[in-house]
């Protein structure tokens, strides 16, 4: 491969090494690398608790993995710390690191990826902090474990997929917590990755696919026909063969807008819903959710689609996500009008634990809609789903609720103080 037409830079991919972890250890004054912690979701609302964060040490201990693993999985030993999550706290952690970042490169060059990595473009400035690119990220490791108390894991690279793939297979492993790949090193180490599933990028599914074409590994894809690969994959499989070569052509400055913007919500529900009016309950608020926030963009949403999570006891399918092309609207009524009778039509009885609405062909609401077969009231429903609006903004969500969502199976008001689907918290304790 020639790499002498591959735009070359300096990029820094940072993450904050167990993150919500490592904030809950130092506000206890405790080693975020040598505490024995965990942070728990609710139990009530993830099924026996979801371990949301571990520590380094009690992955170590107990192969815990987050997002995973549940309050089940813990074994019973002292050690252990368990602590609920404040998501307030950790937004307010994630601002004042991406300003320590800003800091090293112009807020042009600063990508936050999630609310524990970030994406830097030190071309232009790193000469101004060290003599090497690895010095720069030994000087932000320090000065945030030195203002905040939290380690960084950082990858080096030319691009922003070297950076990432250096992060996650080596700057981790490194006692130093930093790692580094350039085109010149793409065969020495993106190559003798061993597994496929630990580059980014490719999941399970693409894996098992490469597979069944007899490439098992990193250094097979990269010899693999490109030509073939997007005859399999389509523009995939162009995708995998750059990875595997260590290319990524990504102007970092160059945000990248959706061709199709969705606007959605979903829950995780506190237990089995089977009675049909409580499921249905939980679908009318979150479709009020969801057209609250189309009028919030001033938008209408021209197809809606319905996904059912089963419990995970079922033994029929794992639940069903269809969609429906409708009217433009951003109305409370149209929209549950839409979802339920989705729902109706394709639940069979089964126990739901996951709900989740998504809008789709947005346009911008420049008028409503009138029916020449219906009365014309004074006040229209898109001007009470204003005001509605309008008072809990002002108010809070709380102040004015749908008395359906009093009865037995809502969740919108208990949900209200969530941050994230988990416990807000305080941000100042």
């Amino acid at each position: 491969m020639n790499y002498d037409k591959e735009p070359k830079g300096v990029f820094l991919m940072i993450d904050n090494k167990s993150f919500y972890a490592s904030v809950e250890a130092v506000m206890r004054g405790l080693n975020p690398l040598k505490v024995v912690m965990v942070v728990i979701s609710e139990q009530e609302n993830t099924n026996g608790g979801l371990i949301l964060a571990t520590s380094p040490m009690a992955k170590k201990l107990f192969g815990l993995k987050a997002n995973v693993s549940r309050q089940r999985d813990l074994p019973c030993d002292p050690r252990i710390i368990m602590v609920p999550p404040r998501m307030n706290l950790y937004i307010k952690r994630n601002l004042q690191i991406n300003e320590i970042f800003k800091q090293y490169v112009a807020e042009e060059d600063l990508y936050p990826y999630s609310i524990d990595e970030s994406i830097l473009d030190i071309t232009k400035t790193w000469k101004l902090f060290g003599e090497t690119p690895e010095e720069v990220a030994k000087k932000i490791q320090h000065k945030v474990r030195r203002q905040l108390g939290l380690y960084t894991t950082i990858g080096v690279g030319e691009n922003p997929l070297q950076a990432k793939l250096a992060l996650d297979n080596f700057a981790k492993k490194s006692n130093d917590l930093i790692g580094t790949i350039t085109y010149n090193t793409v065969a020495q180490k993106v190559w003798m990755i061993p597994k496929l599933t630990d580059v980014w990028g490719i999941g399970r599914r693409t894996t098992e696919r490469l597979q069944k074409l007899g490439i098992n590994n990193m250094n097979e894809l990269a010899h693999s026909n490109p030509y073939f690969l997007k005859q399999e994959f389509g523009i995939i499989g162009t995708q995998l063969f750059a990875t595997a070569w260590g290319i990524d052509r990504t102007i970092l400055s160059e945000r990248v807008k959706p061709k199709e913007n969705s606007v959605g919500n979903s829950q995780v529900l506190p237990r089995n819903y089977q009675q049909q009016c409580e499921i249905e309950t939980v679908i009318k608020e979150i479709s009020e959710q969801v057209a609250a926030r189309l009028r919030h963009r001033c938008q209408q949403c021209g197809e809606l689609t319905l996904s059912i999570g089963f419990s995970y006891q079922s033994t029929i399918n794992s639940g069903f996500s269809q969609s429906l092309k409708v009217i433009p609207t951003n109305s409370n009524v149209e929209i549950f009008k839409y979802a339920k009778e989705i729902f109706q039509k394709y639940w069979k009885g089964q126990p739901v634990r996951n709900i989740a609405i998504f809008t789709a062909k947005l346009s911008y609401q420049i008028g409503e809609q009138l029916n020449l077969f219906e009365p014309f009231p004074r006040i229209s429903k898109h001007q009470t789903d204003q005001l509605v609006d309008q008072i809990r903004a002002e108010y809070g969500f709380t102040a004015l609720v749908y008395a359906r969502s009093l009865t037995k199976g809502g969740t919108a008001i208990q949900r209200a103080s969530l941050v994230g689907g988990h416990n807000g918290g305080n941000a100042y304790e």
